[in-house]
């Protein structure tokens, strides 16, 4: 009998795996940019089930840390130290692999009135921090990152030292498993939305987002990773129902769940509502759920394409048409779990289950409420939202 052996590789020793291939998944014409990534974990050890993240360790882009740099008057070969660190490394190191220099805080803002020695530069530092005028601040900052600070208040002189200690570490950013480990064992699948964006007249990239496609090679690098637990994951019982929901890049550890569901012959009906801009462009997987749905892998596949008619359309809305559907499968112990963005959809979602609750289990407000809590209790009610 074979023993399982805990890989030695962790958050705090990432693997290095090798990138094997990254992929457009939207078609021609399309305004956005979602790729799906294949991971070699090789010999490594690291095993998954679905629901679990991927976490990537980025490294920020060279020409960031140069303009950060220059607007600071340094050559990048000074030492600096790092925060419950002991060894000296260099200040381009620092700011490559090591710290953030994206999103700055109010705090940073006080840093740089310390510092300024410009009035004009006070005085506009001093309006920032106003109490006053909080809401303005925080779009001020979210639309800033340290190299506009740096440009747009000069005369804050910081030594190398100084600067790092003023800025956070840079975390790995953690990214759903969109495959299954019994098909793939020794690799891990990523669908992930490449962040590009435009704020106070400077050209932004995703940390993480753009490592993946823009500075990682198959040939010459690979990636810092490890694989995080989730409380996400298939029902015990593989013939209990399962309803998804996840749009756009919320599609992941649905195409995890369903490869598992059809690789261990589990009996269980499977409904899944997936829906982006554009059903020409932007219909991830699509190939793979339309044979999935004609084969009966799929009991139903519901698709909402929000730009392909005048008014919009979005999954909350796909489920209020099957109400009575949805209710019945709920009421048979189904299993449902939402995947994607959390501060619309999931919110949206959570709104039409209360509807359809009301409308077709008869259910009041209150009752409603209890229903979906004690889904939650008994782990039929999952979300993995960002």
């Amino acid at each position: 009998m074979a023993i399982e052996v805990e890989s030695p590789y962790n958050k705090n020793n990432p693997f290095l795996a090798r990138l094997t291939e990254n992929s457009l998944l939207n078609s021609e014409g399309t305004i956005k940019d979602t790729r799906h990534f294949v991971l070699e974990l090789a010999d490594s050890g690291l095993q998954y089930t679905c629901g679990d993240s991927l976490g990537v360790f980025p490294i920020n882009r060279s020409e960031d840390v140069e303009s950060v740099l220059q607007a600071l008057g340094a050559t990048g070969e000074e030492q600096v130290v790092l925060p419950k660190t002991e060894n000296a490394i260099s200040l381009r190191a620092a700011l490559m692999t090591k710290l953030s220099i994206a999103a700055p805080k109010r705090k940073t803002l006080m840093a740089f009135a310390d510092k300024t020695e410009n009035e004009d530069e006070k005085a506009r530092l001093t309006e920032l921090l106003d109490d006053a005028n909080k809401e303005t601040t925080a779009e001020y900052l979210g639309n800033r990152e340290f190299i506009d600070l740096l440009e747009e208040f000069p005369s804050a002189k910081f030594t190398a030292q100084e600067f790092v200690e003023r800025l956070r570490k840079l975390v790995p950013r953690l990214y759903s498993i969109a495959s299954s480990p019994l098909l793939y064992p020794r690799e891990i699948h990523l669908t992930v939305a490449v962040v590009r964006y435009q704020t106070n007249n400077r050209q932004r990239h995703g940390v993480c987002s753009t490592y993946l496609p823009d500075r990682v090679t198959p040939e010459e690098f690979c990636v810092p990773v490890f694989v995080a637990k989730s409380h996400f994951g298939l029902p015990e019982d593989n013939s209990s129902a399962m309803i998804m929901v996840g749009p756009g890049t919320g599609i992941a550890p649905f195409r995890a769940f369903l490869q598992e569901r059809i690789a261990s012959k589990a009996t269980g009906k499977n409904w899944l509502f997936f829906g982006d801009q554009h059903q020409a462009t932007d219909y991830l997987y699509g190939e793979e759920l339309d044979a999935m749905k004609e084969n009966g892998h799929l009991e139903r596949l519901d698709l909402a394409w929000s730009r392909d008619q005048d008014h919009k359309i979005y999954v909350q809305d796909k489920m209020l048409e099957s109400g009575a559907e949805m209710w019945s499968w709920l009421s048979n112990g189904a299993y449902f779990y939402v995947c994607g963005d959390a501060k619309y959809m999931a919110k949206d979602v959570h709104a039409a289950l209360h509807t359809i609750a009301q409308v077709h289990g008869g259910l009041s407000e209150k009752d409603a409420e209890a229903y979906f809590k004690q889904m939650k209790k008994d782990k039929r009610y999952m979300r993995d939202v960002y």
